[in-house]
């Protein structure tokens, strides 16, 4: 308990700056520790506290990959990459009034990946062919349509994702265009 309560008085002394700390050993061998002289004390040196400083961090927009080996850069930027754009058209609640087709698309900067994976809907339908950033609808039904995308990468992370709505209006029989 004596050597708990003297390491605490060491290191609360060591934390007050420039402060001087005495020792007196006592006749069973104990030591104690003051930041007062003490009869028959010794002062005593304490060596700073060991301290630590973190590396400046990277500067931004810097290339700090450049001391990395490559195959460790490769993992890094595929772990930073962002798609900066990530737009589908239509876009949202744009109206169609009596289309032949609708075009839904997607916008992508920079270019998909290789090996990224685009799911393309349309009304909740996959759109037919593998990573297609396009597709036309041939004569829409009337009414709202919903259109989202989704890319994710080959390790399954989701990479950009957007959806719009868009109405698609037809003249009626029942309600003719009036003059």
């Amino acid at each position: 308990m004596k050597r708990v309560f003297a390491v605490f008085l060491i290191t609360l002394c060591a934390t007050q700056a420039l402060a001087e700390t005495y020792v007196r050993v006592e006749k069973d061998g104990s030591k104690t520790y003051s930041d007062r002289p003490l009869p028959g004390g010794q002062p005593v040196e304490l060596q700073p506290a060991q301290t630590y400083s973190a590396p400046p961090p990277p500067p931004i927009g810097g290339n700090s990959n450049s001391n990395l080996p490559r195959e460790q850069r490769l993992l890094k930027e595929m772990n930073d990459f962002r798609y900066s754009t990530c737009v589908l058209t239509p876009q949202r609640e744009e109206n169609f009034q009596n289309p032949t087709s609708v075009n839904v698309a997607v916008a992508l900067q920079p270019a998909l990946r290789p090996g990224d994976v685009v799911d393309l809907r349309v009304d909740g339908a996959t759109v037919p062919g593998p990573n297609a950033l396009s597709f036309a609808i041939p004569q829409p039904n009337r009414g709202a349509h919903t259109a989202s995308v989704l890319i994710k990468d080959r390790y399954g992370k989701t990479m950009c994702t957007a959806s719009t709505t868009f109405h698609v209006f037809r003249a009626s029989l029942n309600s003719p265009a009036r003059r």
